[in-house]
């Protein structure tokens, strides 16, 4: 007899989903390389967002056909993208100069570690050949008004990327608002990370159990 196993937490998909979920309608919205890409491909229908790409392009559009793609349209990420009716081009000092201004309303992140804090480490784990230095990140998490993080609740090896302090070199201190893993969603608020939602067949010890930092009921 097949035994199937009891899934645990959240889809990468269904990931990108509840951070979709969370954003405003007529928000502009910058996304971080990787896990939040996918975020795009969930905002709900009849809700309008404006995406931005720190390379010189407000108004980003779905990614297209490999028969469609123009080799000069890219995002961040370098990776082939297609621009929305009325986008707007423009030199990457205006780009940055939107973010520092605070022009920009949400970015949604991935991180390597998100402290009890709010801290973000998310360019380089410090090993030797690592990334060499923060780049745009920066600016992103000290310009825009809010900062979600996507990411996986744990490690490859198992340890929690939601930690008391982080390890690895800092990308901002006290700027993520909402950390959303595969097994829950967490809220950083005054009294510390308290837990809005958990995935499926996840429960409150079992999610502190994998988590490093304190945790909060909500």
């Amino acid at each position: 007899m097949e035994i199937k196993e009891t899934k645990v937490g959240w889809s990468r998909i269904e990931m990108a989903q509840k951070v979709a979920l969370d954003i405003p309608d007529e928000s502009y919205v910058n996304l971080g390389i990787g896990l939040p890409e996918l975020v795009a491909d969930h905002v709900p229908e009849g809700r309008e967002v404006i995406y931005h790409t720190e390379n010189g392009l407000l108004g980003m559009g779905p990614i297209p056909e490999e028969s469609e793609r123009d080799p000069e349209l890219i995002n961040a990420g370098k990776k082939n993208i297609t621009a929305i009716k009325g986008g707007s081009f423009f030199h990457h000092a205006d780009s940055f100069t939107m973010i520092r201004g605070k022009h920009i309303d949400i970015c949604v992140l991935g991180a390597f570690q998100v402290s009890k804090d709010g801290d973000i480490a998310n360019w380089s784990t410090g090993k030797p050949g690592a990334i060499p230095a923060v780049g745009g990140a920066m600016d992103l998490v000290a310009g825009v008004k809010r900062i979600f993080v996507i990411t996986q609740h744990n490690t490859k090896d198992g340890k929690s990327k939601l930690v008391n302090e982080c390890t690895y070199p800092l990308t901002g201190k006290g700027v993520v608002e909402t950390i959303y893993t595969n097994l829950a969603i967490i809220d950083l608020k005054k009294e510390g990370l308290v837990v809005r939602e958990m995935g499926p067949n996840v429960d409150f010890e079992y999610l502190q159990e994998h988590t490093e930092a304190p945790l909060i009921k909500s």
